[in-house]
C-alpha cells in the first residue's frame, strides 16, 4: 500500500497549536503513514519525535516516509493505551507535546481488511492483527441485545434495534462473511440513503468494539496528560461525536490541564474540498498546568 497517499487532517492547525521552537520531544501516538510527523520534523529542525502505532502496515509506511530524519525519529509498534509503558521502556518519562489522530488512514480503508463497505473479503476491522476479536466474530456470534447495545452506544444509531435484528435474522441462513454483505443488510434495515452511507454508524460501532477504542482512548490520553511537561500541549483529532465528547470531558475534568479549545478546531473549506474525508474532523487541545 506504499503507493496510496494519505493526507494528514488538520495538519497545519495541529502544528500551530501543539509545537513550538521550545519543543524538544514530541510524541505522535498514532503515527499512521507519518503525515503529521513528517511536517513537524520538516518544520522544526531540532525536534525529536517518537511515533507509535498498533498497525504494523502503517508503521512500515511511516518508517519509509520518515527515514530521512535518522536519529531524530524513533518508531515503536504498540497501542496508545500502553503509552506510558512503551515510552518508559525507551527511557522516556516526559515530553513536550503529543498528538492523537483517531481517524482511519487510507491504508486501512483500502487494505481489504473489512473497514470499507465495499470490501469483499472476510470482515476483520482489527487495527492490530495480533488481536483475537474480529468484526466477523462480533457480527456472527454476538446476541441480539449485545449487538443492539454496541450499535446504539458506539454508533449512536437510532435504528440499532432494527439493524441488530436484521443481522441476527440474516446469519440464520449462514455466516455474514464480508463487509459488503454486512453493509447490504444494514441498508435494507434502514430502507433509505442519505449523503452518508447508511452503514456508517454500524461499521463505526463494530470497529470500536473490535479495537476497544473508547476504553483505550481514555487510558492513553490520561497517561499522556500525566507525562506531559509543564506547559506541554496535548491534541486529539476525533471524527465522531462519541470521541469528541470523551475528549471534551477529560480535558474539562482533569486537574492537570487547561482546555485551550472551548470549541473544537474544524477544517477550513479548502481542506474539505481537497480532502473530503476531513469534513468531520475536530481538534481539541489542552495545556499542562
Amino acid at each position: 500500500m506504499i503507493g496510496v497517499t494519505h493526507i494528514p487532517v488538520l495538519c497545519e492547525e495541529a502544528i500551530q497549536n501543539l509545537v513550538s521552537a521550545e519543543c524538544s520531544l514530541f510524541v505522535d501516538a498514532t503515527v499512521g503513514g507519518g503525515g503529521h510527523a513528517y511536517h513537524i520534523l520538516e518544520r522544526y529542525k531540532d525536534i525529536r519525535l517518537i511515533g507509535l502505532d498498533v498497525d504494523e502496515g502503517a508503521l512500515s509506511i511511516a518508517q519509509e516516509v520518515l527515514k530521512g530524519y535518522g536519529e531524530r525519529v524513533k518508531l515503536a509498534r504498540g497501542n496508545f493505551k500502553d503509552l506510558k509503558e512503551i515510552l518508559n521502556g525507551m527511557g522516556v518519562f516526559s515530553f513536550d507535546g503529543i498528538l492523537f489522530d483517531l481517524g482511519l488512514s487510507m491504508y486501512q480503508l483500502m487494505g481489504g481488511r473489512g473497514f470499507s463497505f465495499n470490501d469483499d473479503c472476510l470482515s476483520d476491522m482489527r487495527m492490530d492483527n495480533r488481536a483475537a476479536l474480529t468484526a466477523y466474530d462480533v457480527v456472527n456470534t454476538y446476541r441480539y441485545d449485545a449487538l443492539k447495545k454496541i450499535i446504539s452506544e458506539y454508533g449512536e444509531e437510532e435504528k440499532a434495534h432494527k439493524i441488530a435484528k436484521a443481522i441476527v435474522d440474516a446469519r440464520k441462513k449462514g455466516p455474514i462473511e464480508t463487509s459488503r454483505e454486512l453493509a447490504g443488510i444494514v441498508l435494507k434495515a434502514k430502507r433509505r440513503r442519505g449523503k452518508i452511507h447508511p452503514a456508517t454508524k454500524t461499521f463505526q460501532a463494530i470497529r470500536i468494539e473490535v479495537n476497544g477504542e473508547t476504553k483505550n482512548l481514555r487510558a492513553g490520553v490520561n497517561d499522556a496528560i500525566g507525562m506531559l511537561n509543564r506547559q506541554g500541549k496535548i491534541g486529539v483529532i476525533s471524527f465522531h461525536s462519541l470521541e469528541d465528547r470523551t475528549i471534551k470531558e477529560i480535558f474539562k475534568t482533569s486537574a492537570m490541564v487547561n482546555a485551550m479549545t472551548k470549541k473544537p478546531i474544524r477544517p477550513e473549506r479548502g481542506e474539505i474540498r481537497s480532502n473530503p474525508s476531513s469534513r468531520s474532523a475536530k481538534l481539541r487541545v489542552a495545556e499542562k498546568k
